[in-house]
């Protein structure tokens, strides 16, 4: 997202209509005259909004808009979400309501700009990957157009870039922030531009000394690297101009936080690595792409494990290209192959969805020309709108799942429907079985109330409450049903455990059966040989019992009923007495408390 309107080579006298001004001699051909129209009327409401206030680095508060603004013309981004960059703050400056941004701009660049304020004045601590995780899928969340990830994504990058006027504590926070949150979330976007760009000035501001370190080595010997450069991309030239397949080839050492995360994996030095620049070969087709990589391959030696073919299998946010790492004069050298449409998709990204609907309906979009629409949505051969396409997007990324914060501004995920006693057994089982009360951005709500996205949830306990039925009717987390229902089998004499009455009775009808053919089977034997039963069934079982199908256990034969051998029996772990073997049928067996619990296979041993 480099462009050549670049502000902050003026100073901060510079006569806001002369930004202007300048402004649309840099993009205004891209947009319509309407449209134009639309950015000097933005420009005009910011500037009446805020004519008299400075940033804390003492810069006029609209440069920043300004910039905002510029990095998504560069971007190809359409005019409402350009407008949207102008007045992205706007929401910050005391008297400015929705309406008033509403009726002067519409209610979309209202809802964009409102979104964006809402992301702003988050308190964003992700202390692992996995709340980091949370944090980017909560963004999607709370948002219902991508324009808003957009917008915000220029407003991080633009105060990456001037990020050196503030004090260094903070400037390692925000570079935390970015390298966790931001980065990434370009990276599923399909951003590769805005992502590197990020990341390298991440890798800055939290960890100068070797940003300067690998600056310095990949600046040495320049000269050398770029006659290195120059023959292998003059070997391509002539070897495709052979046969006839236009490319433009572009190399490029890796961006620097590339760099340092090889350096991490490898424990080298930057002086140590060799493979620091790529080639990016640029053709027209796919078909010419696997055509080139036969030809750099019949070149150069690949390296082994090296090769990746994205173009077959792209990435997840549809990114496609050939990878390569070949030997050329005694170093590895990357070399990348895509067509133009997938160099802009890589550049762009979802983004790129904009780009490709200049010319068309505006309510229309041509879903053949979009990678990552593809990639993530599969569809095929329709047409939909920005908002639908977003629903399904946030649905692919975010399943049946709802983030909220705690009052210190961590991030819980939590499933849709779960309410605040899901949220209080999630941060500790102490305080769900004391749970009395909850509040939801600073007002109370009811503890079985559905949980919103990006609320702000705090829990009320009280030393004397317990958990209760009713509450394990609401709650939808496992952890929070477990826990509840434990607590109500230990403590609560009136409590019915309707699922473990389900589960007692199906073991008893199972015992029941059993016990009905074992008799069965001693008629039959009675009616069939005519002879004494107890002697038929003493020669077919040995009068010992398995537990569990082992023998040799030790076990007691409960009084109550006298299970005789032959007899459908069932057993269950005593406290005191080991397995005690009951008849299946025995009363006292099935008013035992949680038996279905205690239960043990029990079998009366056959004669081999």
């Amino acid at each position: 997202m480099q462009n050549s309107f670049d502000i902050r080579t003026y100073n901060t006298e510079t006569n806001p209509a002369v930004l202007l001004e300048e402004f649309l001699r840099v993009f205004g051909e891209q947009f319509s005259a309407d449209e134009n129209a639309r950015f000097e009327k933005a420009w005009a409401f910011l500037l009446e909004k805020t004519k008299n206030l400075v940033r804390s680095c003492g810069l006029p508060y609209f440069l920043h808009p300004m910039r905002v603004a510029a990095i998504l013309a560069d971007a190809k981004m359409d005019a409402e979400c350009v407008v949207c960059g102008l007045l992205h703050s706007i929401f910050e400056v005391d008297g400015v309501s929705f309406d008033e941004v509403e009726n002067n701009f519409g209610k979309t660049i209202a809802q964009i700009v409102r979104d964006t304020s809402k992301i702003t004045s988050l308190k964003i601590n992700s202390k692992t990957i996995q709340q980091a995780d949370s944090i980017r899928k909560m963004l999607f969340a709370m948002i219902d157009d991508v324009r808003v990830i957009l917008v915000k994504l220029a407003d991080r990058l633009d105060r990456m870039r001037n990020l050196k006027s503030i004090d260094e504590k903070k400037q390692r926070l925000v570079a935390a922030e970015v390298i966790d949150i931001w980065a990434p979330l370009a990276d599923r976007l399909g951003m590769q531009n805005v992502k590197s760009e990020l990341e390298d000035l991440s890798l800055k501001y939290s960890n100068p000394d070797v940003f300067q370190q690998i600056k310095k080595i990949v600046s040495q010997k320049k000269d050398e690297r770029a006659s290195y450069l120059e023959k292998a991309v003059n070997e391509i030239y002539k070897r495709a101009e052979k046969i006839g397949v236009s490319v433009q080839i572009t190399s490029r050492a890796k961006h620097f936080y590339s760099i340092y995360q090889k350096m991490r994996k490898r424990n080298k030095g930057a002086e140590e690595l060799f493979d620091l620049f790529a080639l990016r070969i640029i053709c027209q087709t796919e078909q010419e792409c696997y055509t080139l990589i036969g030809i750099v391959h019949g070149l150069w030696k690949p390296m082994d494990g090296r090769f990746k073919d994205y173009i077959a299998m792209p990435k997840s946010n549809g990114y496609q290209s050939i990878h390569t790492t070949v030997v050329f004069d005694g170093k590895p050298l990357e070399i990348q192959i895509r067509t133009a449409k997938m160099h802009e998709q890589a550049e762009h990204g979802v983004a790129s969805h904009w780009l490709y609907k200049k010319g068309m309906n505006h309510d229309k979009v041509d879903i053949n020309s979009l990678g990552i629409f593809n990639q993530l949505q599969n569809l095929k051969n329709e047409n939909l709108s920005d908002e639908g396409f977003f629903a399904r997007l946030k649905g692919e990324l975010l399943g049946d799942a709802i983030f909220v914060f705690t009052p210190r501004g961590d991030v819980v995920q939590l499933p849709a429907g779960s309410c605040a006693i899901d949220f209080a057994y999630h941060v500790h089982s102490a305080v769900g079985e004391k749970i009395v009360g909850a509040k939801a951005d600073g007002k109370i709500i009811p503890i079985t109330t559905p949980l919103k996205n990006t609320q702000i949830i705090e829990i009320l306990t009280n030393p004397q409450a317990h958990p209760t039925e009713n509450q394990l009717k609401f709650c939808k987390t496992s952890k929070a049903r477990q826990k509840i229902h434990s607590w109500l089998v230990a403590n609560d004499a009136n409590f019915v455990d309707k699922a473990a009455e389900a589960q007692r009775a199906a073991s008893l009808a199972a015992n029941n059966d059993k016990s009905r053919k074992i008799q069965e089977e001693k008629k039959a034997h009675r009616k069939g040989a005519g002879q004494d039963s107890d002697k038929l069934i003493s020669e077919k079982f040995t009068g010992k019992i398995t537990i569990d199908e082992t023998k040799n256990v030790l076990y007691t034969i409960a009084l109550c009923c006298s299970p005789k051998v032959g007899d459908a029996i069932c057993g269950y772990v005593s406290k005191k007495k080991g397995i005690v073997i009951h008849r299946a049928d025995c009363l006292t067996f099935q008013r035992i408390p949680n038996i279905e619990n205690r239960m043990v296979l029990v079998e009366w041993e056959r004669k081999n």
